[in-house]
């Protein structure tokens, strides 16, 4: 063989062996990409690169409203802190926003779901997804419905905030003194959106109260809407209150007066109170009626700070988050998490295993306390 031959033959020869080791390495690295991916679907996936404890999916229902943002907000931070990411998305009030949220939290592999239905029985079908890719599902606030697939419920004792807001109306127009002579109060209802478990919690809480007043006379309903269904106000919005109170002073009240009105929440305080203010309430000749709230949204807070709004219900949404923090911590760290109720909340599933905060009543008398919780500065209530 001649030496330019021999020179040949080995230069093929290493060609031969470089080309079987690049073949070997792309065997091996095919074999770990797949290795990665076969661990993406399994348990082990929320270690390494995602971060210590994974991530977290957030869905909330609306900017609209500062609670919610506030609620976001809150989560996000304590969850980092217990060492997860976050993922927190807003849903605009829109079902279909939420629900693609969450289908995109759910192909993204989060490790837990928390969220604050925009409509609590429109999940169904998202959440089975959510199990058969194990991951636990928290409710917060707003009991989702008519799905197995929810494990835990955080929310505030929901029918206490209507008590509140009822025994309220009662003490203010001293419904129980006996020395009152009998008078007669007009009052009119209102409800939150229909598409909200807690609607009729705090609707049913109120009326606890205030139905025996109604059935002896001394509060008069005079349009006659006492049903949860004829009081309910879709996505809680303040515009549509507004209209509907309009509405009820236009066609039966004249030269009457209310003399309360039963509000569930802030936002929807501050349209009926517009809509009082346009038919002449507000002034010294014609004062503003008793007008309840819930959340101690800054601008309630101001309007019954400068007399306006009458009450509105405390709920602190920062200990809220901490408890569904606590409960998200325990179900991924294979814990039990603490609840204190396991009986009253039926989604028509399954009755819900919940944690319940409680309320407190906020009126002029002690607007105080949130400064003193933290919850606002002495500067922004001015």
């Amino acid at each position: 063989m001649s030496t330019r031959t021999t020179r040949t033959a080995r230069t093929r020869t290493i060609r031969t062996l470089r080309t079987a080791a690049a073949a070997a390495v792309a065997v091996a690295l095919l074999g770990g990409l797949t290795a990665c991916g076969q661990e993406a679907r399994g348990g082990s996936r929320y270690k390494g690169e995602e971060g210590k404890g994974g991530t977290v999916g957030l869905a909330m229902p609306t900017k609209s409203s500062e609670r919610w943002i506030a609620d976001g907000k809150n989560m996000a931070e304590q969850f980092q802190a217990a060492g997860y990411k976050t993922d927190l998305q807003f849903g605009d009030d829109k079902v279909e926003n939420q629900v693609a949220q969450l289908e995109n939290m759910i192909a993204k592999g989060h490790r837990l779901l928390v969220i604050a239905a925009i409509d609590g029985s429109a999940l169904t079908d998202v959440l089975r997804r959510a199990k058969e890719a194990g991951i636990p599902v928290i409710s917060y606030d707003r009991l989702i419905l008519g799905s197995k697939n929810v494990d835990y419920y955080a929310s505030f004792d929901n029918e206490q905030v209507g008590e509140l807001q009822g025994q309220y109306i009662v003490d203010q127009l001293k419904l129980e003194d006996e020395s009152s002579g009998g008078r007669k109060f007009n009052v009119e209802l209102f409800a939150g959106s229909p598409d909200d478990n807690n609607t009729k919690y705090f609707f049913d809480g109120a009326m606890k109260t205030l139905q025996p007043y109604i059935g002896k006379g001394q509060l008069v309903v005079r349009s006659g809407q006492t049903k949860l269904n004829q009081a309910t106000t879709l996505r809680w919005d303040g515009g549509t209150a507004q209209k509907r109170m309009d509405d009820l002073l236009s066609k039966n009240y004249g030269s009457a007066k209310v003399d309360a009105v039963l509000s569930p929440y802030d936002g929807i305080s501050i349209g009926i109170i517009s809509a009082l203010k346009s038919a002449g309430y507000g002034t010294k000749s014609q004062p503003l009626p008793v007008v309840t709230g819930q959340d101690a949204e800054l601008a309630s807070i101001k309007s019954i700070i400068n007399g306006e709004q009458t009450q509105t219900v405390f709920k602190d949404t920062r200990k809220l988050a901490r408890q569904a923090v606590q409960m998200g911590d325990a179900v991924l760290n294979g814990k039990k998490p603490e609840v204190n109720n396991t009986k009253d909340y039926d989604n028509g599933q399954k009755v819900v295993p919940a944690y319940l905060l409680k309320p407190v009543s906020v009126d002029q008398s002690n607007t105080q306390l949130l400064v003193d919780e933290g919850y606002y500065t002495a500067g922004q209530l001015k």
